[in-house]
């Protein structure tokens, strides 16, 4: 059996784990890397390079930065004002979540701006004492850290695999904002969505008691504990730095991260073991193993291999637009069907060497994986800020029920900006 063969069944199988959640993902992820090993399509080192990358290197540091500041208590003051703002109206109360989520997501991860924005929405619900429901608002945050999380390079990570694998191959890569321009449409759509027919489908599908007395102790219990301004100042005075770093290119994005990270641990705005404790190991370890699949499927033929099938199913006549269109199409079916970060190390790969065989622009039809990555609405298990919303006390239809419209008008919705904002 050569090794194109073995990296497909490898694949095959990966796909499948990860569909069924028979294994954890990280550890479907890990085993798919030992296998690459074991059947000697790359050497162990190879397989498990990803894990010295520096793209792993800022999503962990930005996990420990977003930490820090709910830790502190800033992100309560952030509940606090919303309040404020919005007074009784909760309709307005989900569009400044909305809003809010998505400023911050330009910043952080999604995973990490879910992780600061659930608390700040449960802070909220308890402080509007009746006024708001955790039900009509937790499932919008995730909605909103996956849309937000994709305007940026450092938002989400299918862009961060889909940069170190545009790097290693010596192509174009994306700016820091060059997402916008697609991303930025996303999240109108979404806040449209909210404030029109969004707002009343919830209303009507989520037909079972507000899980109020299931909210975090931390939501209720925060309000009453002292502040420490001196941390809140350090952690908001790390993000910003860590904004300029980003921006300015002082030091690659993990060094930045991870210096945010340290000075958040040194100076006690958390704890070393609260950092590792929250730290979001999945992300991690499935982001580091896209590395090493991305490596089995280029120097194995198998990577040509899918591209050509493609190829020759489509016939030579496709267009740029369609092959984009075709690759979104996908990227929202699988990542809907497993996360989406699983779905861009599977898709990226494959999508490079079908630009490569047939000449198109490769950051372009990369791009268009990307934008569609960081559209999954559908199911609760597509991203960690959709699936950590499950504590809003949903079902799984519930996200099909509200989710699956609007995934379908923001498939629409990118297809038609592809001229536009891609090099098509």
């Amino acid at each position: 059996m050569d090794a194109s063969t073995i990296v497909l069944l490898i694949v095959g199988l990966m796909l499948v784990l990860y569909m069924t959640e028979f294994l954890p993902i990280a550890t479907t992820a890990l085993l798919a890397c030992l296998a690459l090993a074991i059947f000697g399509v790359i050497p162990i080192n190879t397989a498990f390079s990803g894990f010295g990358n520096d793209i792993v290197f800022l999503i962990a540091g930005m996990i420990v930065v977003g930490n820090a500041l709910f830790e502190t208590g800033v992100a309560h003051q952030v509940g606090k004002t919303i309040i404020s703002t919005v007074g009784s109206n909760e309709k307005l109360f989900i569009a400044a979540l909305i809003i809010v989520t998505t400023c911050l997501s330009l910043w952080v991860s999604n995973t990490a701006t879910a992780t600061i924005m659930l608390p700040i929405a449960a802070s909220a619900v308890v402080a509007s004492k009746g006024r708001f429901t955790k039900k009509n608002s937790y499932m919008i945050v995730g909605f909103a850290s996956v849309a937000g999380g994709g305007l940026t390079l450092i938002g989400s990570t299918p862009q961060l695999i889909a940069q170190g694998m545009l790097a290693e191959g010596g192509h174009e890569v994306m700016s820091f904002f060059e997402l916008s321009y697609a991303g930025l449409p996303k999240v109108a759509l979404l806040l449209i969505y909210y404030l029109t027919i969004g707002y009343t489908l919830q209303n009507k599908v989520f037909n079972f008691q507000d899980p109020v007395d299931d909210l975090p102790k931390t939501a209720e219990s925060r309000q009453e504990e002292p502040k420490n301004v001196i941390k809140m100042f350090i952690t908001v005075a790390v993000l910003i730095f860590c904004i300029i770093g980003f921006l300015t290119g002082l030091w690659t994005l993990g060094i930045v991260a991870m210096v945010g990270a340290l000075i958040c641990v040194v100076t006690g705005c958390i704890s070393q073991k609260k950092a590792f404790q929250s730290m979001d190991w999945t992300t991690v370890v499935v982001m580091a193993c896209a590395f090493g699949l991305a490596a089995g499927l280029e120097q194995s033929g198998a990577g040509t291999l899918v591209a050509q099938t493609v190829i020759n199913l489509t016939g030579d006549n496709i267009t740029p637009w369609m092959l984009a269109s075709l690759l979104a199409l996908l990227a929202i079916v699988f990542g809907n069907l497993m996360s989406h970060t699983a779905t861009a190390s599977l898709l990226v790969p494959i999508s490079i060497v079908l630009a490569i065989e047939l000449g198109f622009d490769v950051k372009s039809i990369v791009m268009a994986v990307v934008i569609a990555a960081n559209v999954t609405y559908v199911t609760p298990i597509s991203t960690p800020p959709i699936t950590m919303t499950l504590s809003g006390g949903y079902r799984f239809m519930d996200y099909v029920k509200v989710g699956g419209m609007l995934n379908v008008l923001s498939y629409v919705l990118i297809v038609l900006l592809f001229p536009l904002v891609l090099n098509l």
